[in-house]
């Protein structure tokens, strides 16, 4: 059991760590076209709502497998 927590906590890493990469701080995803010059705040809309909406339950999967992994036992 503990093999599979712990192969899940490293997938959900690597995910959440490629999900914060691609969000860039203070622009949104309409200016890798090229959009969103000067624009001081923005809601959240479409894809980056979504990638957003991911990001913050893969880190509360992320937490709550790192919180229950001790508590698994030992699998021989």
């Amino acid at each position: 059991m503990k093999a599979f927590a712990s192969t899940i906590q490293v997938i959900v890493a690597i995910l959440l760590s490629l999900l914060i990469l691609l969000q860039q701080k203070g622009s949104g995803l309409g200016s890798l076209a090229g959009g969103g010059g000067g624009e001081f705040y923005a809601t959240k809309r479409g894809a980056e709502k979504v990638l957003y909406r991911v990001t913050v339950a893969l880190a509360v999967l992320f937490c709550l497998n790192a919180f229950v992994f001790p508590l698994l036992p030992d699998s021989e």
